[in-house]
């Protein structure tokens, strides 16, 4: 993995209308996932996810 792949896993939320957003970037699922966990424990309705990084809004539109 190169440098500029260091961050490999991106967490996301996506809130009660639908717009997803980008919470944070990590080297590792298990970091990203732990984190996760962390935020549902809060008791949002929000909806969270982990997902490879791949550079490109989870909609499929551009960043």
């Amino acid at each position: 993995m190169s440098n500029a792949d260091a961050t490999a896993w991106e967490l996301w939320r996506q809130d009660d209308n639908g717009n997803r957003f980008l919470i944070a970037a990590f080297d590792s699922v298990r970091a990203a996932e732990a984190e996760q966990r962390r935020f549902e424990a809060l008791g949002h309705k929000q909806t969270y996810w982990v997902q490879p990084r791949t550079g490109a809004n989870p909609d499929g539109a551009g960043d």
